[in-house]
């Protein structure tokens, strides 16, 4: 839609937003300068303050959603790492969710525990106006794609659907709305040696600027891509790739020597075999845990 359409029927918006992000609940490539990441300190420490924008025209929703894998091999393939987006995310089946489903449905911790290795993460993707950012003031007032996860997509969710509260009246809020939004103050800070989001929070509604924000709306990228079946390898291509970092004999069936079964390790982030990996997509796998990773090799054992 166009500029003077998106402000003039933004009052249906916070409706379609608060549904789609209900359902939400239940890549780029490396070097991309289209996405902002946050500047940290040494200490893991950082802030920032972003407006997350509207849906680009002609998009139906703000954000993009989708899983992808990121694992290392075992014994002597720890050194082969398997980086790839989820064919679930676009509704197919996908060889990590079957070798997954399998291991699940063993009953076994240990072969729980190797499916938790593989699980799928989920990402999210918008995009943002930078408001302030102290780190690098060049970047303030341009528009970037922003790669976040579910923790920061929950803060979005009570900000729009805000619980009911005894006391006082809770008003929802669209914060991707550019007269009645929010600014984001972004907050990271490291805690048990991981990156933590607790203190980010919401600003009061505001309004952009009106010439500033009719300029930025006219720089959205577009969030298609990300979940463009063309955009996604085949299954015989993952599979032919999870192989390759796994093994025939563990993706067709067997298990690995729990004692040669290295710790995926956290920390060993920054390349794989196919050269360096983007930190920024690294960090927006690792940084958070899924919610809803047992609740959903659970539903793949009950499919069984």
């Amino acid at each position: 839609m166009s500029f003077a359409s998106l402000k003039k029927n933004r009052s249906n918006n916070l409706s379609h937003l608060q549904k789609a992000a209900e359902a939400a609940v239940s890549g780029g490539k490396g070097g991309d300068d289209r996405y902002w990441k946050l500047t940290v300190n040494g200490e893991g420490i950082g802030a920032a303050v972003i407006r997350f924008m509207p849906a680009p025209e002609g998009e139906d929703l703000p954000w993009a959603k989708y899983w992808n894998h990121y694992f290392k091999g075992y014994g002597e393939r720890a050194n082969r790492t398997y980086y790839e987006n989820s064919l679930t995310t676009i509704g197919k089946e996908d060889p990590v969710g079957e070798l997954n489903s399998r291991l699940w449905n063993a009953g076994n911790d240990a072969d729980k525990e190797l499916a938790r290795n593989h699980k799928r993460k989920t990402n999210y993707v918008t995009n943002i106006l930078v408001i302030n950012d102290p780190a690098k003031p060049e970047n303030n007032g341009k528009v970037f794609l922003y790669r976040f996860g579910a923790k920061i997509f929950e803060k979005i969710m009570d900000t729009m659907n805000p619980a009911a509260d005894e006391l006082e009246e809770v008003l929802a809020v669209d914060v991707f709305d550019l007269w009645t939004g929010a600014n984001f103050k972004l907050r990271q800070q490291k805690v048990a040696g991981w990156p933590n989001y607790d203190k980010a929070e919401f600003d009061k509604p505001s309004e952009v600027n009106e010439a500033q924000a009719e300029e930025a709306y006219g720089k959205l990228h577009s969030l298609k891509d990300f979940t463009d079946e063309s955009k996604f390898k085949s299954y015989n291509e993952l599979k032919a790739r999870l192989v390759f970092v796994l093994g025939d004999e563990m993706v067709g069936g067997g298990s690995p020597t729990m004692a040669n079964v290295k710790s995926l390790g956290k920390e060993e982030k920054s390349s794989y075999d196919e050269g360096e990996a983007d930190e920024t997509i690294i960090d927006s796998i690792i940084d958070e845990e899924d919610a809803d990773t047992v609740s959903f090799f659970s539903s793949l054992a009950d499919e069984d």
